[in-house]
């Protein structure tokens, strides 16, 4: 690289960072933007709920939450995408998380949630899943969404049902989870455009 190309090649980088940063969705009562470190307490809190992680990978300690915790940066970071912290608009209280995730190795182009027990049964998962599905088709041109949901999992079945989702197959996860078998929900592109524009929305 010439001497001179160096700074446009660190402006172009900066320019990204920033188009990733600046990422945020809003719907009618929730603001989905990328993490922020002061996401963590409500994230750990969450996390050490027995209930809440029980199909997230089981509740852990602080320390390891933040280990986890730091996985959607990250990936924000290497991929352009991850999950989004999900967050009332009108207070700002962290909810959950909610968006694309597609680590090394997983079953398919994925869009999972998971939201404190607080908040479950107000329609969080469902609103926030429907406009992350919106921008995953949209913004990253996937062709195909899924859900990878353990088959005790019903609140997540019935999450996915209500999305018009479908049991597409099984498979397992990555190591070092390759002995955990889910059933793959899902929908194309074309599936979900024609359910949103026939619902009229």
């Amino acid at each position: 690289m010439r001497g001179a190309d160096v700074p446009s090649a660190r402006f172009r980088c900066q320019a990204e960072i920033m188009s990733v940063d600046n990422t945020r969705i809003e719907t009618a009562r929730l603001l989905l933007r990328l993490p922020r470190r002061e996401d963590f307490d409500a994230y750990a809190a969450m996390h050490a709920d027995e209930e809440a992680a029980r199909h997230i990978g089981g509740a852990m300690p602080r320390a390891a939450a933040w280990r986890k915790f730091l996985q959607m940066p990250g990936a924000w970071a290497m991929q352009g995408y991850a999950m989004f912290s999900v967050c009332d608009k009108i207070t700002g209280e962290w909810l959950g998380q909610c968006g694309p995730w597609q680590p090394e190795g997983w079953p398919g182009t994925e869009v999972g949630w998971a939201f404190k027990r607080s908040v479950w049964g107000r329609g969080y998962a469902k609103e926030a899943a429907t406009a992350s599905i919106d921008w995953a088709f949209d913004s990253l041109g996937w062709s195909e969404v899924i859900h990878s949901i353990n088959t005790e999992n019903r609140a997540s079945q019935a999450l996915a049902q209500r999305l018009g989702s479908r049991i597409l197959r099984q498979a397992s996860l990555p190591p070092p989870y390759e002995t955990v078998i889910v059933d793959v929900w899902g929908q194309s592109r074309e599936e979900w455009r024609a359910r949103r524009n026939g619902a009229g929305t």
